[in-house]
């Protein structure tokens, strides 16, 4: 048997229990893991339905253009439905969308305007204002709008909603997903309640979005709008396809916590998943620990996971995007103040000043066995780095370098690190440059300490089993 087209193969994703993750609950937590649709997430089922529903309206002709906002993967989605029916499609996106989702878009053959991030929806310059204004000028073209388009609501009552309660075998007592749309859960949400009103649907939202206190207090907060970096959830409007009447309960998650949650999914269950895959997971375990008394064995608890790991392979799933965002988790103990009190020497570092001269720093060099130094202003300000490969290097190409001050061939500063630091990040520091790293050793007088490579490999080796100093 085969399919006719790439579409035949969107839907029946799979259900996989979360095991490790939600160990502590009492009842069974599964996974709808919608990055088995071809295009990579749970936004091919729209991507079909919106457009079908907008030929049966007569709104576009054959060879026309499809236009849309999207955070990416409902752009695949359509992208892919463009394809199996032969038209044209140009996307907006903003800024702060991963680089592998344009370029997944434009493989896909579509064309991509990245739009500011944070901006008013209203501001011409939105993803939302530029691509209605793109309607208006293509002929035979049509802005689908999934915010307030009702196919996209249909999509989900047509088929998410019933696989759930099929894959159940109807045992179903609680569905939990992320909103931005509103599409997903709203539809999910409303056929699951068609089949049995006692079903408990809870959303998850980003702090930043607007749901989490619209739904609780009624209000759309102006203030409550900030920027985050979750993508693909939460919104700063309130699109149409957001029905509050079928949710039960909003939380809120905020980026930290969904992007360990997400490198957690991956490490400990093997789900290689999005960032908003992190969220809605991270949301419904903190709401079943919340409910837990109302909770038993029977429970059947299904969290939505909208898309694919490898959309955020320079997001998420890298070290240094997640360390630079304050993101990254600890998986032991160990500090560079352990490593400090370890050492059997605990003396303020050497350092050279601008405007030493390359000979005396030779003779310091050599006095002390040392290859390298930090270069310490008057101001106790580390404003460069010395290491005996570049006075090599300057003698060779002048003898009378010697006389040259540090300043004239000094390299970039040595990161300068906390004391509080853990040792799995300050790794990454002595992978990169001299392979060393200072640490402020007195804050009173402005000393500071060196780290190398070796210090951290005996203070991994002398740590215990559990990471622990």
């Amino acid at each position: 048997m085969w399919h006719d087209s790439v579409l035949g193969t969107v839907g029946n994703t799979p259900l996989v229990r979360i095991n490790k993750l939600a160990d502590a609950v009492p009842c069974t937590v599964l996974g709808k893991v919608e990055f088995f649709n071809p295009g990579g997430s749970v936004k091919d089922r729209i991507g079909i339905s919106l457009i079908e529903d907008a030929e049966e309206k007569g709104l576009i002709e054959p060879g026309g253009t499809i236009i849309e906002g999207t955070s990416g993967n409902t752009g695949a989605g359509l992208a892919i439905t463009a394809i199996a029916k032969g038209y044209r499609c140009i996307f907006t996106t903003t800024d702060k969308q991963s680089q592998e989702k344009v370029d997944v878009l434009r493989a896909l053959g579509a064309e991509v305007l990245v739009c500011p991030t944070n901006v008013e929806p209203d501001d011409p310059r939105s993803y939302y204002s530029t691509a209605r204004r793109l309607a208006e000028e293509i002929p035979n073209s049509v802005y689908l709008n999934q915010y307030d388009n009702p196919s996209n609501v249909a999509a989900h009552v047509e088929t998410t909603g019933p696989e759930l309660w099929e894959q159940t075998e109807g045992r179903i007592t609680h569905f939990i997903a992320g909103a931005g749309t509103g599409g997903t859960i709203s539809g999910t949400g409303r056929y699951l309640k068609e089949q049995n009103e006692e079903i408990t649907v809870v959303g998850v939202d980003p702090h930043g979005s607007v749901f989490h206190k619209y739904f609780h207090e009624g209000v759309f907060d102006h203030d409550e709008i900030y920027p985050y970096v979750t993508e693909g959830v939460g919104e700063d409007i309130l699109p149409e396809n957001m029905d509050f009447d079928v949710v039960d309960d909003f939380v809120q998650v905020d980026d930290k916590t969904t992007m360990q949650m997400t490198r957690r999914l991956a490490r400990e269950e093997g789900l290689f998943i999005g960032q908003s895959c992190g969220m809605a997971m991270a949301g419904a375990l903190q709401w079943l620990h919340d409910h837990e008394a109302t909770l038993d064995e029977d429970d059947v608890v299904v969290v939505l996971l909208p898309d694919s790991g490898f959309r955020y392979l320079s997001k998420t799933y890298n070290d240094e995007w997640m360390r630079s965002h304050g993101f990254s988790e600890s998986r032991t103990n160990v500090t560079v103040e352990h490593v400090l009190k370890r050492r059997s020497t605990d003396a303020p570092v050497i350092a050279a000043s601008p405007n030493d001269t390359l000979g005396s720093i030779i003779e310091r060099m050599t006095d002390k066995g040392i290859s390298q130094m930090p270069v310490i202003d008057a101001e106790n300000e580390v404003v460069g780095s010395i290491t005996e490969t570049q006075i090599l290097n300057a003698l060779i190409a002048s003898p009378e370098a010697r006389n040259e001050s540090v300043k004239t061939v000094m390299g970039d500063p040595l990161p300068v690190v906390p004391p509080s630091l853990h040792l799995e990040h300050l790794s990454s520091y002595l992978e990169s440059g001299a392979g060393a790293v200072l640490v402020e050793h007195d804050a009173a007088d402005g000393t500071y300490a060196v780290i190398t490579k070796s210090d951290l490999i005996g203070a991994l080796a002398q740590s215990n089993g559990n990471g622990t100093p």
